[in-house]
């Protein structure tokens, strides 16, 4: 069965190392996940007197696209040990209104990354916190802090080593797993 994968960048940057591993966990992901980068830099602030009958198109269109995935995969740099604004936006819309929460119950994965060595161990923490709030199952291991993503990719953005090609495909197949051991609930809460 081929499962629909939102996955939310955390920085706005062209070429980041987010996106990049983006595209090399996708690259590398067993055949049945199907990823779809989800934008989130156009997304007006959340503010709950707009979120009316006739909310922002851009939050519309948002929350029908991770409405739609079967799970979401996170992928966040680390901003003064923290998720970068524009992603907790990206929750905060998602999430609401309440009681029609886009992200509810849907199985997650978070992999956080920075060029220096902490590996973006605070946005995962922080991102999780929420994730925990959002009753969206989030997969636990493999840990996904990545350090000296810089280091990682070529001129055209691919992974320079066999050994970290292997590790992204292990956590993919890890989360389909995953996904398919959590789908079932997530299901079940869309059908009520």
């Amino acid at each position: 069965m081929t499962r629909k994968i939102a996955v939310i960048v955390g920085s706005l940057r062209n070429n980041s190392n987010s996106l990049r591993l983006a595209h090399a966990i996708a690259a590398e992901a067993p055949k049945n996940l199907e990823f779809e980068v989800v934008p989130i830099g156009d997304l007006p602030f959340y503010n709950q007197d707009l979120d009316t009958e006739s909310p922002p198109p851009a939050w519309s269109a948002f929350r029908n696209r991770v409405k739609a995935a079967d799970a979401v995969l996170f992928i966040t740099p680390e901003y003064n040990r923290s998720v970068p604004a524009v992603l907790k936006n990206a929750i905060d819309v998602g999430s609401r209104p309440y009681g029609g929460s886009a992200y509810a119950c849907k199985p997650a994965a978070v992999v956080s990354s920075s060029i220096g060595p902490i590996a973006g161990f605070g946005a995962n923490h922080h991102l999780r916190q929420s994730l925990a709030f959002l009753d969206m199952p989030t997969l636990q291991q493999p840990e996904m802090y990545l350090g000296a993503v810089g280091d990682w990719f070529d001129d055209e953005g691919a992974v320079k080593k066999a050994d970290t090609r292997a590790f992204l495909a292990q956590f993919a197949a890890k989360f389909a797993n995953w996904i398919e051991l959590t789908a079932p609930r997530a299901q079940t809460a869309r059908a009520a």
